[in-house]
């Protein structure tokens, strides 16, 4: 499809809409809004605009669907799978300057905010209140959650409170005829119609504009206790996880780590855990409102990891221990970025099968001669394999390692699983859709986008057109 190139003019008009200090399009300053954190991906929009409210969002996208101007959608630029990227020029709309919480009801347990809000700004905020918003990708500190909701993020305490998707409420959304609509209804029931609030979480920006949000808030757990466990080998590790959750026991994290996830980690942030043996470790954090009852679980978790193989267990009983182990857990996506151009797969199977992929991964990286660094949420089958460029051949990089993922993602469609749980599908992962999805799904994926954006105006490039 041809888009409208971008002239004096249109600039002109939308500096009308957002004030010309919120209008970037010198080719220097385009630089840091041509790439995310997908792999060495970059693609200059031709300009980046800075919404403040959801009036200018509405008129920016009336605007570039009556001139066809490409738009698409711009969070933090955390993301893995290049969904924020301009792969068609066009406008980047940056939703930095969009990051109210506009109110806390505290009666409801609600919050409505802007999508630039940051995911930790918003944890912690509601937490001074005695309530908690549990969806915490590794990128907390940075992520929007205008970004969470359009890829349907997860994170650790997935495991036990859910993603996401289980937290959205309703949604203000600009169409790309420029109307704003709501999705749905602030309640935690709601079976009228067709629940298009659900249809836009995950949608990574291709069927409309969040401009506004409303999620579900919980009571905060008033106790955790967090234990560091360490296994002579990976399937070990890994088999703990089904082992612990059939006693009745559900952590709020279950973290695998393989041991150069950790050492790679240990040396980014200048923390360190012991290493002796070890070649994989489990992260477990408990939490609840009774101390006492938290020790009596743990009590039961040693017994599991003893019967698991485990060679010796951290209990971190200060926030300071616990501090330094989430640290390191978290640091990781970032430690593994700076370390070497990287692909990130977002595996996903049924958690007793996870032993099952992880040994085909490893079976993988020595059939194609590369390095994998994997780390992930165990608790709900979610295995982040990131393999690194390193020195190898920009040649072999594009045409063998390709075939490679293909290979593991028909793997996790063999063991019942997809190829991503929490980073989306965006630009890379479109040529791997076929292996989970028929036909006559992306038909029918095809026909909502039609409906939504007959002009193909919305993020246009991915795996959806």
């Amino acid at each position: 499809m041809q888009y409208h190139k971008i002239h004096e003019e249109n600039i002109l008009d939308l500096k009308r809409i957002v004030g010309e200090e919120n209008v970037i399009f010198s080719t220097q300053d385009l630089k840091q809004y041509a790439r995310d954190y997908t792999e060495d991906l970059e693609f200059f929009p031709d300009l980046v605009l800075f919404p403040s409210n959801a009036n200018q969002v509405s008129e920016i996208m009336a605007y570039c669907n009556q001139h066809n101007i490409a738009i698409t959608p711009r969070g933090a630029g955390t993301g893995l799978s290049g969904a924020s990227l301009t792969v068609k020029g066009g406008i980047s709309l940056a939703m930095h300057k969009m990051n109210q919480i506009l109110e806390i009801d505290t009666n409801n347990f609600q919050a409505r905010i802007q999508p630039g809000v940051v995911n930790g700004e918003l944890r912690q905020k509601v937490e001074s209140l005695g309530l908690f918003y549990p969806p915490d990708p590794a990128s907390l500190g940075s992520c929007f959650l205008g970004g969470n909701v359009a890829h349907s993020s997860g994170g650790p305490r997935a495991v036990k409170y859910g993603t996401t998707k289980d937290y959205i409420l309703n949604l203000q959304i600009a169409l790309t005829n420029g109307e704003l609509i709501w999705t749905g209804a602030n309640t935690l029931k709601n079976s009228t119609g067709l629940n298009l609030t659900q249809l836009m979480v995950g949608s990574e920006g291709t069927l409309g504009i969040i401009t506004e949000i409303v999620v579900k808030l919980i009571a905060k757990p008033k106790h955790t206790v967090l234990l560091w466990s360490s296994f002579a080998n990976a399937e070990d590790a890994c088999r703990f996880v089904p082992n612990l959750l059939l006693q009745g026991i559900v952590p709020s994290a279950l973290e695998f780590m393989e041991l150069s996830a950790v050492q790679i980690a240990m040396q980014a942030c200048g923390l360190s855990v012991k290493t002796d043996g070890a070649k994989a470790f489990v992260l477990i954090e408990l939490d609840g409102e009774e101390l006492e009852q938290l020790y009596v679980q743990s009590e039961k978790v040693y017994e599991v990891l003893e019967q698991s193989g485990v060679l010796e267990t951290e209990f971190a009983d200060t926030a300071e221990q616990k501090e330094k182990l989430w640290k390191i857990r978290r640091s990781m996506g970032e430690a593994v970025k700076h370390k070497s151009i990287y692909k990130e797969e977002d595996t996903v199977v049924p958690r007793y099968y996870l032993p099952d992929l992880y040994l085909k991964i490893k079976e993988l990286e020595a059939e194609y001669g590369f390095e994998s660094v994997c780390y992930g949420h165990a608790g709900d089958g979610n295995l982040h394999v990131n393999i690194l460029k390193n020195d190898m051949s920009q040649e072999k990089w594009d045409i063998e390692i390709p075939k490679a993922i293909r290979k593991l993602f028909e793997k996790c469609k063999e063991l019942g699983g997809t190829i991503s749980g929490e980073h989306g599908i965006g630009l890379v992962q479109k040529q791997y859709l076929d292996v989970v999805l028929q036909p006559i799904h992306l038909e029918l994926m095809r026909g909502i986008k039609k409906v939504f954006d007959p002009k193909g105006i919305l993020n246009p490039g991915k795996w959806i057109e």
